[in-house]
């Protein structure tokens, strides 16, 4: 996941106190939260890059097991599915991914990931630079709050520590392993992630569309290759990807309802080897980014229309036309529908307080989360929101300065991790019980 959203702080500074409601449940996370921390700097100083989470799962399916879970491991490759099963009920599931990035730590802090790895071919630094750490540990506590307090509840409680958020895969690898099958299927599913540039312990969520389609896309554009000075026998594939680029543009500008944002943003562009050959092809990488299935398809549509119909004015020969691969890597958008949103949300706004729970605009990152619900969208009802981890006085203090925040993704990215891990935790014990009343 890669948003960023820059709020207000004035209308997102937390008030005293922190909390609106105290209570027993709010009580335990207090007094777990020495033993998370550590658990946290653990999992931060021990990034796994995408179905590589041998050491997270293990320590997350350990704590499970200890809370009284049934539990198994290597769903999806190094996923974990932990079963609580406590009585008639309705069936609850609660999602923490576990992977990392190829990002070399820059924050500073005294437990800052020193981990190596390889990815794109290449050695590279790692880092929990979307938070995924505070995540875990989040789903850590869930796990343990909800097996102490299994008296007031009754219901089936399904808790999966999902391998490969960011690459978009893991999900589907969990799906495809039989999540469904071999284990009790959700009536309702809930997850969150915590978000730069919003204050810390601020809960927002998005209802209806609240994440993008993400779909990458490889074209290669074919031409006829020669030397640099007779561009007459040739046909130059990167003048041809060039107009290409640029008429892409007009997808959004021209083609797409303004008030149904999208993106099409093309990211990588390679050709040639040498100043005066004129190569015989050119392939461009894109991400292509919208909130409906329809219009997904008219975008999907549209390229290629635009792809082919640039490679015709260009004269290239029918059998030298572009090749294109949509939905490389696709993951779905996330919906977030608005019943059970506010079935979940609104209890939560009780608890926290008005100030501390809002909606806020959807956001064009993807999130594989969606595929949950997707799989089967007539029985299974889901959520995800969003934590803030930014200390507010660091946001007052940009907004006067001007300087940006660092966002997820970034190598500075430093969120509260226990403001972010006690309302999570929170947050998600509450709403669990809740959709599993006792009586």
């Amino acid at each position: 996941m890669k948003p960023f959203i820059m709020l207000s702080a004035m209308a997102l500074t937390l008030p005293a106190p922190a909390f609106a409601q105290s209570d027993s449940l709010r009580a335990a996370v207090a007094a777990e939260m020495p033993g998370l921390l550590a658990t946290y700097r653990d999992f931060h100083q021990h990034p796994e890059l995408a179905f590589q989470e041998v050491r997270s799962a293990g320590i997350m399916a350990a704590a499970a097991r200890a809370a009284g879970f049934a539990v198994t491991e290597k769903v999806g490759r190094t996923g974990v599915v932990a079963v609580l099963r406590n009585g008639p009920g309705p069936v609850v599931m609660i999602r923490a991914d576990m992977d990392a990035l190829p990002v070399t730590e820059q924050t500073g802090l005294p437990f800052a990931s020193k981990a190596r790895g390889v990815a794109a071919g290449g050695e590279t630094g790692l880092m929990h630079a979307c938070g995924h750490d505070t995540h875990m540990t989040a789903w850590i506590a869930t796990a343990r709050l909800m097996a102490a307090r299994k008296a007031e509840w009754s219901g089936t409680l399904v808790m999966i520590g999902q391998p490969a958020e960011e690459t978009g895969q893991g999900a589907k690898a969990m799906l495809d392993d039989g999540l469904y099958t071999r284990f009790p299927k959700p009536d309702y599913a809930l997850a969150f992630h915590d978000m730069a540039a919003t204050p810390a312990g601020k809960i927002t969520y998005a209802s209806g569309p609240a994440m993008a389609n993400v779909d990458s896309v490889d074209i290669e554009v074919k031409g006829v290759g020669g030397h640099g000075a007779a561009p007459h026998t040739t046909r130059d594939p990167i003048v041809l990807a060039s107009a290409i680029v640029m008429r892409l543009q007009t997808l959004v500008s021209r083609e797409n309802n303004p008030v149904e944002p999208a993106v099409v943003t093309v990211g990588s562009f390679h050709a040639g080897s040498r100043y005066n050959i004129i190569s015989d092809s050119a392939k461009l990488q894109l991400t292509v980014r919208s909130f409906t299935d329809e219009q997904r398809a008219r975008l999907k549509e549209g390229l290629e229309r635009i792809v082919m119909g640039e490679a015709m004015a260009s004269g290239v020969p029918k059998d030298r036309m572009p090749v294109i691969a949509f939905g490389v890597e696709h993951t779905p958008s996330l919906i977030n529908e608005p019943g059970f949103t506010a079935q979940v949300m609104d209890p939560l706004r009780e608890r926290f307080g008005a100030e501390r729970v809002a909606i806020a605009p959807p956001i064009m990152p993807g999130e594989d989360f969606a595929r949950y619900r997707r799989a089967d969208p007539a029985n299974i009802q889901s959520v995800m929101f969003w934590v803030g981890g930014e200390d507010p006085a660091r946001i007052a203090a940009a907004e006067k300065s001007g300087e940006a925040l660092p966002s997820l993704h970034s190598p500075f990215w430093a969120p509260d991790a226990e403001k972010v891990i006690g309302t999570a935790a929170e947050a998600l014990t509450a709403s669990a019980m809740r959709l599993m009343p006792k009586n």
